[in-house]
């Protein structure tokens, strides 16, 4: 029996990196002026697909939500060995909360049709929340199992997942359809060069019509052309709009999101003094005591 397994992905800006030219005057992150990255905890939920993919023999189909570059991370996740990318882009879903997000990508798992397993990052970094992936597994009655580090049996219609838990872990079985949650517990495999080479030249949609646009075709090929060229190549990244999933729009984008930001506030952190300390045992051994004795510490 062939298994789909689903594996939601999105590209966020690098919030590591984070100084003040990364902040607007209101307060909030310029995300123009930060680098966009593939979601850490994403790879690694991708890399889980992967491994069931080599032990299994899955199907592994990927999807994100996002703007038309966030397509980026779909061919990364082609370069790693997905055998299928989805992108979700709509000027609807602008401004999109944890509900609305969540939604959108049951939507979006509905018109994929028949998916055995949904794998999700535990949490994205720009928003820290942990709440899409169970929000999901909600709206598509599902069962889900969060914090999960491997997992340890798939088929017959169920999954055994190990979890992380303060102080251990647990293992945990469900019926499929199920949803899970990944935490950074792999490592998730560079690109193939092979198939760097093989999908570097995927688009989506989206992309093909900017760069005919941007350029000046002399051969008379249009738009559908190329798109046709590309869906006979298997280089064509599929892309939905919010009607195409069959999204309701009063439940997607600002409409569909009740979280309002009542105040936003740059929090500067300074210090009275500062010492520094050698990166040795003996001034690491110091600063333990000087703790000590004004009983930070102990």
């Amino acid at each position: 029996m062939s298994y789909t397994v689903l594996v939601f992905v999105k590209q966020v800006p690098d919030t590591q990196n984070i100084s003040g030219d990364a902040m607007t005057p209101e307060g909030t992150v310029n995300r123009a002026a930060l680098p966009a990255i593939f979601n850490p905890e994403d790879l690694n939920a991708l890399e889980l697909a992967l491994q069931l993919k080599d032990r299994y023999g899955v199907r592994v189909v990927v999807a994100t939500m996002g703007m038309p570059a966030a397509a980026e991370v779909l061919r990364q996740s082609l370069y790693r060995g997905a055998d299928e990318a989805i992108l979700v882009t709509d000027r609807a879903l602008a401004g999109a909360d944890t509900l609305a997000t969540s939604y959108t990508l049951s939507c979006c798992a509905k018109k994929v049709g028949k998916v055995d397993l949904i794998l999700c990052g535990r949490q994205a970094i720009d928003g820290d929340t942990a709440q899409v992936g169970p929000q999901i597994a909600e709206k598509l009655a599902m069962p889900q199992i969060c914090y999960v580090e491997d997992v340890l049996e798939f088929g017959n219609g169920r999954i055994v997942a190990k979890r992380a838990i303060d102080g251990g872990y647990e293992v945990l079985e469900a019926p499929l359809p199920a949803l899970l949650t990944v935490i950074d517990s792999n490592d998730p495999r560079p690109m193939n060069a092979k198939k760097i080479m093989k999908f570097k030249r995927a688009r989506t949609a989206s992309e093909v019509a900017k760069a005919h646009s941007n350029s000046n075709y002399t051969d008379g090929q249009t738009v559908d052309d190329e798109l046709k060229k590309l869906e006979e190549a298997g280089l064509l990244i599929k892309e939905y709009s919010a009607a195409d999933i069959g999204a309701d729009p009063a439940r997607i984008g600002f409409p569909g999101s009740p979280t309002k930001v009542k105040q936003v506030m740059s929090v500067v952190l300074t210090a009275s003094e500062a010492k520094s300390v050698p990166a040795t045992a003996e001034g690491v051994s110091l600063l333990i005591h000087e703790l000590i004795s004004d009983h930070t510490l102990g």
